[in-house]
């Protein structure tokens, strides 16, 4: 059973930081590329986050460039996201997605709100 569990969401105050796990399960994960993305009720889904699949490429939204770093631990089956330098644009729903060349997956999603 495919699972891709996510955690570490929560509450911070403008220019703090928090750290994203999504942890899979079902699937081998160190043959699929992960993602994070965000959402905001009424807004589309945006890409916050790409690395491949051994983690030595990875890209960012510009949004959040200079301020978050994706990173993957293939032993763990885990993907992680470190949030630096919060800002109340920041909050959203944040969504793990792994996907090769024939499935995709997600995660259930963690609420990050950023506010004082």
């Amino acid at each position: 059973q495919v699972q891709l569990v996510e955690s570490g969401g929560g509450w911070v105050q403008p220019g703090g930081s928090l750290r994203l796990s999504c942890a899979a399960s079902g699937f081998t994960f160190s043959t699929y590329v992960m993602r994070w993305y965000r959402q905001t009720p009424g807004k589309e889904r945006e890409l916050v986050a790409y690395i491949s699949t051994g983690g030595g490429g990875r890209t960012y939204g510009d949004a959040v460039k200079g301020r978050f770093v994706i990173s993957r631990d293939n032993s763990k089956n885990t993907v992680f996201l470190q949030m630096s330098s919060l800002r109340p644009e920041d909050t959203a729903v944040y969504y793990c997605m792994a996907r090769n060349s024939v499935a995709e997956y997600w995660g259930q999603g963690t609420q990050v709100t950023v506010s004082s």
